[in-house]
């Protein structure tokens, strides 16, 4: 014990006058000392407590100097590392990036306490796990995550994905990097389509070209477009929760959900209906399957659709199984057709005039789809 105290007591009379590139040296030295030398148990804890003393020396280039020595280290002592990392952020910088004796929870912590330089570094870790990249979606800005989302190394669970896109899915370079992710849930990738929805309604310069009201008509028909590709693209696991997310963000309008029944989208489509009756899946999939008409349009009506749109669903419903059955590859044209036929002379007036002009505008989008098709083939 004696000798170690005359140990640390000569230590810090040195300090005390010694020039500050002294003491960073010597800070460093102590620290590769303490990691890469042999010591007995009283030479170990002598060097412990004095660089315990220099975490209060008034200049950073001491505490980064012993930063650079230990923080990289799993046998570095794990008070200094704590006191490192809560530095300012040139001296934090190589506990909090490299330090493999912080944990989930120090890390988490630091980014609830730490600034957004703290955070930044967080997020550059080699690795970081799914709770701390959580805490970082919850309260970081978009440098910070866009450095997590550009980071290979970090596991970003899907929620946290999800939250990205809800707090910060207006910023362009976040929302490219979401986007480019295969991983993705489809909830949130329609969150992204309405922050580019919304960015284009508020151009000056597009509100000045097409007149707002006309603008907003055509983001609003863009987006369910959109909604509609996406829904035909996810896992079936997923379509529950973005059944889920439309539902509660006001988006199972009939015009959508016919839509996606035109287009052919049968799962999603009958997730919906699932999702707005509370009926058991493989009822809703039967009836609409092989149900008759009857069965078919109380399915409709118990989801909440009128009984002058149930009648068009009913018989859009009719239309899918044939043309199922007898042209797989052109269901959109082929339902939007027959529908428009069959309702030719129905009184279209509010909600069923807004459905019926949906699916005519679809038709056509269809008929020109098509055209592009054959006209490529023709000059191939």
């Amino acid at each position: 014990m004696l000798g170690r105290r005359v140990i640390v007591e000569a230590f810090l009379r040195w300090i005390e006058t010694a020039k500050t590139g002294d003491r960073a040296r010597a800070a460093n030295a102590l620290g590769r000392a303490y990691l890469q030398s042999e010591m007995t148990g009283e030479e170990r804890a002598a060097a412990e407590m004095a660089m315990t003393f220099l975490l209060d020396d008034p200049s950073p280039r001491v505490r980064l100097a012993l930063a650079e020595a230990i923080a990289w280290s799993p046998d570095a002592p794990r008070s200094l590392v704590l006191s490192l990392a809560e530095d300012q952020p040139e001296v934090a910088c190589h506990a909090v990036t490299c330090s493999p004796l912080l944990s989930d929870a120090d890390l988490v912590d630091l980014a609830a306490r730490g600034n957004g330089a703290t955070r930044m570094l967080i997020a550059a870790r080699a690795h970081v796990t799914r709770p701390v990249s959580a805490a970082l979606a919850e309260v970081g800005d978009e440098d910070e995550l866009l450095c997590l989302l550009e980071n290979d190394g970090a596991v970003i669970p899907s929620q946290s994905l999800k939250r990205i896109a809800e707090r910060l899915g207006d910023c362009c370079d976040i929302r490219n990097l979401l986007l480019d992710r295969s991983d993705l849930p489809a909830d949130a990738r329609q969150l992204l389509t309405q922050h580019v929805s919304n960015a284009l309604v508020g151009l000056p310069l597009a509100q000045a070209a097409i007149g707002l009201q006309r603008l907003q008509r055509i983001s609003r028909e863009a987006t369910e477009a959109a909604i509609v590709s996406i829904a035909g693209d996810i896992a079936p696991r997923e379509i529950p929760d973005l059944v889920q997310h439309l539902r509660l963000n006001g988006r199972l309008t009939p015009s959508f959900l016919m839509h996606a029944l035109c287009a052919g989208k049968v799962d999603f489509f009958a997730g919906a209906i699932v999702d707005l009756t509370g009926c058991g899946e493989r009822r809703v999939r039967s009836i609409l399957a092989t149900g008759r008409m009857h069965a078919v349009r109380a399915l409709y009506e118990s989801a909440g659709l009128p009984r002058d749109i149930s009648i068009i669903f009913v018989e859009a419903t009719m239309l899918w199984r044939d043309a199922a059955r007898k042209a797989p590859g052109s269901l959109t044209g082929t339902i939007c057709g027959r529908l428009l036929e069959k309702f030719r002379h129905y009184e279209a007036h509010g909600a069923v005039g807004e459905l019926l002009d949906m699916v005519e505008k679809l038709g056509v989008a269809e008929q020109r789809q098509s055209a592009r098709v054959y006209a490529a083939l023709a000059a191939a």
